[in-house]
């Protein structure tokens, strides 16, 4: 059977109205979080960045240094440098995708090219071996870039598919999916990595199959939210066009648009900023928990398995924090809790695992919470009919623009030898994404936008 939908096409309205079709469909969108966490969680935060800075290490020349297109690159900066190329890439693609999901009414055959695409590079990395750091590098740019994409069409059904008082907790529990899926694959990838003797294997065979065997768990759990996920056509839609050069001006009305949303742009600015801090913590923890801490890698899988286990407890529990505050509010929170997690990680003692898992558990308790939450506020924000253009926007500032903080993170580490200098330089995304949040009028954005102002936000 296709993933594609024999469904007869309806009205949004009429289908957002009926609760166990919306109900069905949730459930299936809450797969793809399922789906695609595996890579996020196993290759991004834990396996890939010790293990291709290991594979640069091996073919650095004497002073520390590998040369991809004859440019000299510290290897300890390579895999830094790679997430910032990966998200070059995706800033270019995720507009023309946006526009031309909400164009053409499609998002699903895209949401398959773009999740089949970073499945397939992050099942290749059981390549990469010996000295294949290029290998990794390019492997790492293209899984990075397409889920960057794949995430634009996903995060465009949340508007489409609840109710605007549901999507908090629609959201919170897509956020939760993940986690839990990413705690399930990393309880066994700790039990083969840790027994690899036992097994047959050596240790980089089996860091090689926690790699690949992310994408097979990507590609094979993405055919649910495929089956359940219906398309619509949009008014845009119906209008026609739909081509390369009808989504470039698309894109183009787009923008044009999204000035008449000045508190819009003025929220995508702040969580640019502060979100920017969020990514660059995730995928460089462990590349600072094992080169400037001296962790064990069972340590690192444990600390990030105790995150995911927080972290779904953490995006539930701020979920409900949201019903009584806001969102706003709660998230806000959580930036000044993110602050001083960075702290204590620059004054944290070398070979102290005790001190690590505790700044893990406080990373689980906010992390899911402040991701959920934005992306539902988010969704209020968006005009009807627009999601999947404007959540290309979002994902540039989830994603796409989140090349700042690894730029930053891997310049300090070059300039300095430091992972605690990198670290601390972090702190600034966060200080400055809250003041800027805090001045967003959240219900003037929402009323601007043309859409019902829920209970709280």
């Amino acid at each position: 059977m296709t993933a594609e939908t024999t469904e007869p096409e309806r009205p949004d309205e009429e289908y957002a109205s009926d609760p166990g079709e919306r109900g069905r469909e949730q459930r299936g969108w809450y797969f793809y979080d399922f789906a695609c966490s595996v890579y996020s969680t196993s290759v991004l935060t834990v396996f890939l960045g010790p293990y291709l800075t290991s594979v640069a290490r091996a073919a650095a020349d004497a002073d520390g240094f590998v040369h991809p297109l004859s440019v000299p690159v510290r290897a300890g900066s390579l895999f830094a440098y790679a997430v910032s190329a990966s998200i070059v890439v995706a800033v270019l693609a995720m507009p023309l995708v946006g526009a031309a999901a909400d164009r053409t009414g499609r998002k699903k055959p895209l949401l398959a090219a773009s999740a089949y695409l970073g499945a397939a590079a992050t099942a290749g990395m059981f390549f990469l071996d010996g000295e294949r750091y290029l290998l990794g590098a390019f492997l790492l740019i293209v899984a990075n870039a397409s889920l960057s994409v794949s995430m634009v069409l996903y995060n465009a059904y949340l508007p489409q598919i609840s109710e605007p008082d549901e999507r908090d907790t629609v959201s919170s529990r897509g956020w939760a999916f993940g986690y839990t899926s990413g705690a399930f694959v990393l309880v066994l990838n700790l039990i083969l990595y840790s027994g690899h003797d036992s097994f047959g294997l050596t240790e980089g065979e089996a860091v090689r199959i926690c790699l690949a065997s992310a994408g097979v768990w990507w590609g094979a759990f993405t055919l649910v939210p495929l089956r359940r996920l219906r398309d619509r056509r949009t008014g845009a839609a119906r209008a026609g066009g739909g081509g390369v050069g009808g989504g470039w001006r698309q894109l183009a009305g787009t923008l044009k648009d999204m000035r008449r949303h000045p508190k819009t742009l003025a929220f995508l600015l702040a969580y640019l900023v502060y979100n920017d801090g969020v990514q660059t913590v995730i995928s460089q923890a462990s590349v600072f928990g094992s080169e400037e801490l001296g962790l064990e890698q069972t340590t690192l899988i444990t600390a990030v398995l105790l995150v995911q286990i927080l972290a779904v407890a953490g995006a539930l529990g701020m979920g409900r924090l949201a019903r009584s505050y806001g969102a706003k509010r709660t998230i806000l929170g959580s930036l000044v809790v993110w602050t001083l997690i960075l702290v204590a990680g620059y004054l944290l003692p070398a070979g102290a695992p005790v001190f690590f898992y505790g700044l893990a558990a406080a990373i689980g308790l906010v992390l899911g919470g402040s991701q959920a939450l934005s992306r539902s506020l988010f969704s209020h924000l968006v005009p009807r009919g627009k999601e999947a253009e404007y959540f290309s926007a979002y994902e540039m500032s989830d994603r796409g623009l989140s090349w700042l903080g690894p730029l930053v993170f891997g310049l300090a580490y070059q300039l300095t030898g430091s992972y605690r200098d990198a670290i601390i330089s972090l702190v600034i995304f966060f200080v400055v994404g809250s003041v800027l949040l805090a001045r967003v009028s959240v219900r003037q954005a929402v009323l601007d936008a043309g859409n019902p102002i829920p209970d709280r936000v």
